[in-house]
């Protein structure tokens, strides 16, 4: 569930002590939650709210029950974008609940990047095809997708506990997927707990996902299995048999740094021209993976993170050469309508179509689910605007 504190003129002028104080007692007596994680808005940043001190109040008068848990991170807009709040109350996890007791439960922790509950479901399948031991953290599968049982339940069985976020802190070594999302939190597990870390991009695609897994069976000592060989093999026999159709196809991709990365490196490997990316999410980083990607690959390709890195820049560079196809989030239908392209809605937000967080794009099976959904939208569009004489039955 989520509850605000409601800022109101009189807050911004005398601070939102009051406010939260109030909220953490009635969400804490009403909906009787385990956690009550606080995030910061624009305006409690810039009057300077002290949210340690604030919260250290709620437990001195006793509104944080005995038991309970409030934990907090700060999470202005105008600092970074999505990914940079997601990051701080990941790492706000880690400072908060992971402790070290000496003995090592030889875990591997998985933090994940920004992704959705079926891309957190299809990564611990596969640790589970590995039988490798895991902890996944954070971990919205069967919370943000829950089923319809037809027994009402105020918060889903699904999820990372609480025991499984302290036990972080004894683990023998964590994996990040998505380093922007993820590097700050594995840093802090380190520095508190003396858990080592390796950062790996999201495992979208061929490369990233073999990285992903090569990483795992390394240091939970686990073999990959024949399932996991044999799904690799029918996303490369999608690749070949679709190659006929993608080869050299132009594509313009926004979205987050951590998803378009991988992405484009999946797209190289399906023969396909990535020529336009941009993220709002600053960092150089991103910048240098794509020189690294596309610089001898994709010489003409333009790439650009940040502030002005928005949908304006990349219709400007669309309308000055076009593209075959659009990839990203919901914001781009408007291009896809004004220029009449392709456009695959795939990252955050998607705001005007449903599945998206039921079906997987992460891992083997993920890359199928892509491909399938590229060439459906090229061949939907070749459909829409063949001639009577040019329209075939079998493509």
């Amino acid at each position: 569930m989520a509850g605000t504190s409601s800022f109101t003129e009189g807050s911004s002028v005398f601070g939102g002590q009051a406010n939260l104080l109030q909220a953490i007692d009635v969400m804490f007596t009403t909906y009787k939650p385990d956690i009550i994680a606080v995030h910061t808005t624009c305006l409690s940043e810039t009057i300077g709210d002290d949210l340690n001190q604030i919260l250290g109040k709620a437990r001195e008068e006793g509104k944080v029950p005995k038991g309970k848990h409030v934990l907090h991170c700060n999470t202005p807009s105008y600092v970074g974008s999505h990914v940079t709040g997601y990051a701080n109350m990941l790492m706000g996890l880690v400072a908060y609940f992971a402790q070290r007791t000496g003995v090592s439960n030889y875990q591997v922790n998985l933090a994940t990047g920004w992704v959705e509950p079926a891309d957190m479901r299809e990564i611990k399948r596969m640790a589970k095809e590995m039988s490798a031991n895991t902890m996944m953290f954070p971990d919205t599968s069967g919370v943000l997708d829950g089923p319809l049982t037809g027994t009402y339940a105020m918060y889903p069985e699904g999820g990372t506990t609480i025991n499984e976020l302290i036990s972080a802190g004894d683990a023998k070594f964590s994996i990040g997927l998505g380093p922007l999302a993820t590097e700050e939190a594995c840093k802090k597990l380190e520095y508190k707990c003396k858990v080592k870390y390796e950062l790996c991009d999201l495992p979208i695609g061929i490369q990233a996902t073999d990285r992903f897994l090569m990483s795992l069976s390394r240091h939970a000592g686990a073999k990959i299995p024949q399932s996991l060989t044999v799904e690799r093999g029918r996303l490369l026999d999608v690749v070949a048999d679709m190659s006929k159709y993608l080869y050299g196809k132009r594509v313009a991709l926004w979205g987050d740094p951590d998803q378009l990365i991988p992405l484009v490196e999946f797209l190289l490997a399906c023969d396909m021209r990535p020529v336009y990316i941009v993220s709002g999410t600053p960092g150089k980083d991103f910048e240098e993976r794509m020189k690294e990607l596309l610089a001898e690959t994709v010489p003409e390709a333009k790439y650009k993170s940040g502030e002005r890195a928005d949908m304006f820049l990349m219709h400007q560079w669309i309308k000055q050469e076009g593209v075959d196809l659009l990839i990203g989030n919901t914001y781009g239908k408007y291009i896809s309508r004004d220029d009449n392209i392709p456009f695959v809605r795939m990252g955050f937000p998607i705001l005007d179509r449903v599945g998206h967080s039921y079906f997987p794009t992460v891992g083997y099976t993920g890359g199928i689910r892509i491909l399938e959904k590229i060439l459906n939208a090229v061949l939907d569009h070749q459909d829409r605007e063949a001639p009577e004489e040019s329209f075939e039955l079998v493509m």
